[in-house]
């Protein structure tokens, strides 16, 4: 696990960042492999050393542009404009370098001439296609470079069938990596902008579950807290104008819909606060087959308390908040049965998915309204697995987390249960 942790740790965009980058890294070795020891080996000393030097310090600046370029894509810097229009014109100048030598006495070993011409331009153009957005600019580009070739090896005395096909190994080559680049760039910026979108969703449905809130609390308070206010005023008048037992009157209304109020306002509370097992189940299915994930769900065919439905259901909701957050799962489970004891049963809620950071997210927000798991609003109970932790512990429940074998991750809540339910169970094996 220590070797794999600091992959299996990442989230789904930052490993496809850094496979990206690390393949652009590697790019820099392959371009001094294929083109500069080709070139060194096909080419007398001393031009095929100055020409490996020039290939390798080439492969080098591509990689800084990668690496800018990769930051511009993700957001985290402008657009490296200079370095790419840098870029470009040592490409360009490095390919007609090489064909002038070629058509003057430099190296007359042709496969030499087509490596480095082909390889340092289409290098040079995936680097700078990755500071590109629109593909129109990318093909632009691919078929400039192949033009221009054709034209210069004209221009400077090549024959016919050598510019030309120096011309198509340049539009060969630089479709390839145009292509692999143009992807690479776009592939980041959708995983990116996704998780963006999921994390703008999460924080919508928190915002939209406070709204709920706030308009219950509101039409539960408003129209108490007016009544109130004019009762409280006309005791105020009765008073000052001697009316005491009508005052007194009015005062024993305003205390009994200030009781009604507390009540009332505690009724929403609890309804916000409290969830229901069978919706959350059902929540939790929709929600990661919306995602993904295939989720199977077995729920035991008994009625548990409310009180030990409301726990598991928070379980269930911040389990499945985690599984979206934290993990990288393909696939979950979710059971609910009741195990049979000498005294009394328990009542076993169990997560389980895939992914090697499922569920670990301890700091998450668990909340929202019926069937809408992970909405984030918290209770005043807590977030995360301490505070599902402290809503079974007041019920005698215990909860445990942690990887299992085969890399999976599995959330565990056990929550006693009465006699009355037990001998359901026991009654339904039957």
């Amino acid at each position: 696990m220590r070797i794999t942790g600091w992959w299996s740790r990442r989230s789904n965009p930052e490993k496809v960042e850094l496979y990206t980058r690390w393949s652009y890294h590697l790019f820099v070795l392959l371009e001094v492999a294929s083109i500069g020891l080709g070139v060194l080996g096909r080419t007398a000393p001393p031009l095929g050393g100055w020409l490996f030097l020039l290939v390798a310090a080439h492969s080098v600046l591509g990689g800084v542009l990668a690496s800018r370029a990769l930051d511009w894509t993700v957001g985290r810097r402008a657009r490296p404009d200079r370095l790419m229009v840098v870029f470009g014109v040592a490409s360009c100048v490095l390919a007609v370098a090489t064909l002038a030598l070629y058509r003057f006495g430099g190296p007359k070993n042709v496969e030499a001439v087509a490596t480095m011409v082909v390889g340092v331009l289409a290098f040079g153009i995936g680097g700078v296609v990755l500071g590109l957005t629109k593909t129109r600019h990318m093909l632009g580009l691919v078929l400039a470079a192949g033009v221009g070739t054709a034209v210069v090896g004209l221009g400077l005395g090549l024959r016919r069938g050598e510019a030309v096909g120096f011309a198509l190994g340049v539009l060969i080559g630089g479709v390839f990596l145009a292509s692999t680049s143009g992807f690479s760039g776009w592939l980041l910026r959708a995983v990116w902008e996704l998780d963006a979108a999921r994390e703008l969703q999460a924080r919508l449905a928190v915002a939209e579950e406070r709204l709920r809130f706030g308009r219950d609390l509101h039409d539960v308070m408003g129209r108490n807290l007016s009544v109130i206010a004019l009762k409280s005023e006309l005791a105020v008048q009765l008073a000052r104008r001697g009316k005491a037992e009508a005052a007194v009157d009015q005062m024993a209304e305003v205390q009994r819909i200030a009781q009604e109020s507390q009540r009332e306002v505690r009724d929403v509370v609890r309804g916000y606060r409290e969830a229901d097992l069978h919706t959350e189940l059902e929540g939790a299915r929709s929600v990661l087959a919306a995602a993904g994930i295939a989720c199977t769900v077995e729920a035991a065919a008994v009625e548990l308390p409310a009180p030990v439905q409301s726990a598991l259901a928070w379980v269930v909701r911040e389990g499945t908040t985690n599984v979206l957050r934290h993990g990288d799962a393909r696939r979950c489970s979710v059971s609910v049965s009741v195990s049979l004891g000498a005294e009394e049963g328990c009542a076993v809620l169990v997560v389980e998915n895939d992914g090697a950071d499922g569920g670990a997210g301890a700091g998450s927000g668990a909340g929202g309204g019926p069937g809408a798991p992970g909405s984030g609003a918290g209770s005043g109970a807590g977030t995360g697995l301490t505070g599902l932790r402290e809503r079974l512990a007041a019920l005698d429940g215990t909860l445990e987390a942690g990887r299992v074998s085969g890399g999976r991750f599995r959330v565990t809540a056990r929550v006693p249960v009465s006699a009355a339910v037990t001998a359901s169970v026991t009654g339904a094996a039957r």
